[in-house]
């Protein structure tokens, strides 16, 4: 009997796991790695565009060899409002042209020098694995064209530059660039992508000395630029200029520094980035505020607006943003979005004892010196359209204190600050203006003669010479 239980309870067992063995799902079989090792499968030629723009992504499942043309040119470019300045160029913008490529790809680099440079250049990209990244095989004089491959071994975001002597020269004068080597399965997907670049220029001119400016390699040798500036120029990226996008949008921005000097504190202001891929690597770090990116160096930055508005991209080391022109701007469209923020609320009367100092604001798109100057620097308190702020910061607009005073009075007050109340157009004002004797006498000049001349006002352009008789006269008043 216990031998025939036994037997009965073991041909059960066994057929509870057959029953189990057949209702065990199928087992997935796994994708095969992406291939990145393999030889070309097509020939395709690269599609280079200028900042801001990015190349389209490539959906390939195999390595290419890629064909990339690059043609070195030296052009004369606008910096600043008046200012000019001859730029090295890979592809004839600041920055060089974005090259996207797949890991794995073999990228077939032909670099033409234009025959009318007047210097011979070549090309390091960083992410090149060979001597001098490239630089070596590219040396190209003018009218000349070399060549070079290389297979894009390791994914991420790279910066490409001119490693021809002096190098840092070649480098301040605009030579650099992206190269993406992006991995196979990418990176997910955004609704725009943008590319935008930091690099310093280093003029023999001050900041908005007008003019043609020729390099200062003293001042390149010092680390002090003249100009910190995104894609090659101040303004290039603010006004109608501005990068665009739309409310719930998913923005990545492909972010190098060029240098050749200075690490940059890339920050949106208003924003928080989901993710940073630092220094154009594989692993990203999410909810930064800000994320440093080191001369010769990338990074990947991705964030969603959900807030209509302008946002303003700067360099956190802020005298370069509001002071060297290091400012770009985001315009996002869309209905508000109240719960995610207000807005100005309320406004009322507050009587503590609290002194505000003015805000200065970012560069603006371009025109005359004055109305820039005006616009980066007056407007945060007498407001664009010359209203001020009643009780703290008198209107210029219609102003009878502008009519009744001197020239060499607003210099004074511009030079030296103004402290104490005044009386304008019959209300008195007592804020603190702060000196500005940075400005140069250039700016200063324009930015009053824009005032004398606007929102009503007809008076008398100011001169250069004025101020600088009114500065070489305080600077000797004991």
């Amino acid at each position: 009997m216990t031998k025939k239980f036994l037997l009965l309870s073991a041909m059960l067992a066994a057929c509870t796991r057959a029953d189990e063995g057949s209702a065990r799902p199928n087992v997935q079989v796994s994708e095969p790695a992406p291939d990145t090792t393999g030889s070309p499968q097509q020939v395709v030629t690269a599609e280079l565009t200028n900042a801001p723009e990015v190349p389209h992504r490539m959906v390939r499942k195999h390595p290419a060899r890629v064909i990339v043309n690059l043609e070195i040119r030296e052009v004369e470019k606008q910096i600043a409002p008046g200012v000019t300045y001859t730029l090295w160029t890979f592809g004839g913008e600041v920055p060089g042209k974005m090259i996207r490529v797949r890991q794995g790809d073999v990228v077939e680099l032909h670099l033409g020098n234009n025959p009318s440079s007047k210097m011979p250049h070549n090309i390091d990209l960083h992410a090149v694995n060979g001597p001098g990244g490239g630089a070596e095989g590219t040396f190209t004089a003018p009218g000349k064209q070399t060549q070079i491959t290389f297979r894009a071994t390791n994914p991420g975001l790279y910066v490409y530059h001119c490693a021809t002597a002096p190098v840092p020269m070649h480098v301040a004068n605009g030579m650099y660039g992206l190269i993406l080597v992006e991995p196979p399965e990418g990176y997910g997907y955004a609704d725009r992508e943008f590319y935008v670049m930091q690099g310093e220029l280093y003029t023999s001119g001050k900041y908005h000395d007008q003019g043609h400016q020729a390099f200062d390699m003293d001042k390149g040798i010092d680390e002090k630029p003249t100009y910190v500036v995104f894609n090659g120029a101040e303004g290039s990226l603010v006004g109608d200029k501005a990068i665009h996008a739309n409310v719930g949008e998913k923005i990545r921005i492909f972010v190098g520094n060029g240098g050749p000097n200075l690490t940059s504190s890339f920050h949106v202001i208003g924003e928080i980035f989901d993710k940073v891929y630092a220094e154009g690597g594989s692993k990203p770090q999410e909810n930064v505020q800000t994320t440093v990116i080191p001369a010769g160096g990338a990074a990947i930055v991705e964030f969603t607006v959900n807030v209509p508005g302008k946002y303003s991209i700067v360099d956190h080391s802020l005298f370069r943003a509001f002071n060297k022109g290091a400012v770009a701007q985001i315009v996002v469209d869309g209905p508000p979005m109240k719960e995610t923020y207000s807005g100005k609320q309320a406004e009322v009367a507050y009587t503590g004892a609290v002194e505000t100092a003015p805000v200065a604001v970012a560069a603006p798109t371009g025109g005359d010196v004055g109305a820039a100057t005006y616009a980066r620097i007056c407007a945060a308190c007498h407001q664009p359209t010359g209203m001020g702020l009643p009780g703290t910061y008198p209107p210029l607009a219609s102003s009878d204190y502008l009519a009744a005073s001197p020239p060499e009075k607003l210099i004074g007050h511009v030079l030296h600050g103004l402290q104490g109340p005044v009386t304008v157009n019959g209300n008195t004002f007592n804020g603190v203006m702060p000196p500005m004797s940075f400005l140069s006498d250039a700016e200063i000049a324009g930015a009053l003669t824009f005032a004398r001349s606007s929102w009503g006002n007809k008076l008398a352009p100011v001169k250069p010479d004025q101020v600088q008789r009114v500065r070489t006269q305080s600077a000797s008043t004991p």
